[in-house]
């Protein structure tokens, strides 16, 4: 049996708080899809408790002493988000899997920021571990493997790919998921045991 990379950990992620107004979420971002730039700062004021609750769901697998916070992962990711092109999002589910997204896509710079600085280079080898999870986080070269390992199932499977980015970079419940992949539970259950076992055997084979 092949060892299990310890970023894969099963995830188990409390019930969501009630959506905050979400047909005003809705509103909002179809505003900004419009160009409406005013939208933004009510916007945020709107769902920023949902990407509070996000950036603690993915700085909690996080080391100790990491330089970002929960705060300041919340504002680099809402920088990517409304910084640029304003994301076109249906609705408050779909507006918080992009927000994991952007806050993947901030984990990973910051990670590869210190792979830098440690190695002088972005080259990683992946370090495998028996053990369910280590309790004070996940080593930088984890988080830049898993995140080559996701473009990858990307290729072979995107809904795959969605469920662990949903799940682990933001913590989403299985319910939160399901809707927004318009999939019943089960199936979310059932992806992110398939995309564990094709993780785990691609981070084993990385790190072999």
């Amino acid at each position: 049996m092949a060892p299990r990379h310890p970023i894969l950990a099963d995830v188990t992620s409390s019930a969501s708080p009630p959506d905050p107004s979400p047909e005003r979420v809705t509103r909002l971002l179809e505003q900004l899809e419009d160009g409406d730039r005013s939208a933004v700062d009510p916007l945020f004021r709107l769902v920023y408790d949902d990407l509070r609750r996000l950036a603690r769901a993915a700085m909690s697998r996080e080391r100790p002493g990491h330089t970002l916070q929960a705060t300041a992962l919340v504002n680099e990711a809402w920088l990517k988000l409304a910084g640029g092109r304003p994301p076109a999002a249906s609705g408050r589910e779909h507006f918080l899997g992009i927000a994991a997204r952007a806050m993947r896509q901030v984990l990973v710079d910051h990670a590869r920021k210190r792979s830098a600085d440690r190695r002088g280079g972005d080259r990683v080898r992946v370090t495998l571990a028996a053990a369910d999870g280590p309790a004070d986080g996940h080593d930088p070269h984890e988080i830049l493997a898993l995140d080559r390992a996701l473009d990858e199932l990307d290729a072979v499977d995107p809904r795959l790919r969605q469920v662990v980015e949903y799940r682990y970079f933001a913590g989403l419940t299985d319910d939160e998921i399901a809707g927004l992949l318009g999939v019943t539970r089960r199936t979310v259950l059932r992806d992110w045991a398939k995309a564990r076992a094709w993780l785990n055997k691609a981070l084993s084979d990385d790190g072999s």
